[in-house]
């Protein structure tokens, strides 16, 4: 499984991006304002940083404005991924899009007949947020599951699962058990993917005693 990194801020991607697992950047328009830059600088800078795929998420909600932003954006770099929400406005500018070769983020995805649709239209990608449905009581690993048993069912979908909303490494570990192409994750939970107790306490032990032995490498 693919992990993109859920951040729109240099200084962190600059310093997840440099631990080597890092295949791709989602961003969406809170992240962009959290930082309060100048939006198509950063996305240049981001995009410049990774070479690989930036999603990068339009505002509009009609298809006509929708096609003039998702322009815009592909022209401040040739790995911008157009994001869009998962509308019917959104469909139709998905299926613009991903015909004339560029690539297609489909997000806000909370349902499987929604992924379907998705890819119909061509989407590169489709964001489940399992976090989200979690909040409201569902199970946001089931959509994962659902979904990739539609898209297995069936030549020629090949709309990558993009699990989003993440909010524990529990959520990273079943998302990649239940097939997902990919996670994307923020900087936090990345971190934590790695910790474990006794990694840490038996990494204390081989320290104490190797310098209790004496011995050089």
């Amino acid at each position: 499984m693919k992990i993109f990194l859920d951040s729109a801020n240099i200084e962190e991607i600059r310093e997840i991006n440099d631990l080597g697992i890092i295949d791709g950047i989602t961003t969406n328009p809170s992240l962009i304002a959290k930082n309060k830059y100048d939006f198509r600088s950063t996305i240049a800078d981001i995009c410049s940083l990774i070479n690989a795929d930036v999603s990068v998420e339009v505002i509009a909600n009609d298809f006509k404005t929708m096609i003039i932003q998702a322009n815009s954006l592909l022209e401040i770099a040739d790995n911008v991924v157009i994001k869009l929400p998962i509308t019917w406005d959104g469909l139709k500018a998905c299926k613009q899009i991903s015909k004339e070769g560029r690539k297609v983020n489909m997000t806000l995805c909370f349902s499987p007949n929604q992924a379907l649709l998705a890819a119909k239209a061509g989407a590169t990608y489709i964001s489940p947020f399992i976090g989200r449905l979690d909040d409201i009581g569902q199970n946001g690993i089931e959509l994962i599951r659902d979904i990739r048993q539609i898209y297995d069912n069936y030549d020629g979908l090949d709309t990558k699962i993009l699990a989003a909303s993440i909010r524990s490494p529990n959520h990273v570990y079943l998302s990649a058990l239940y097939g997902a192409d990919i996670a994307t994750v923020s900087a936090k939970i990345i971190k934590q993917l790695l910790d474990h107790p006794l990694t840490s306490s038996g990494l204390e032990i081989f320290n104490k005693d190797w310098s209790e032995s004496g011995l050089n490498i």
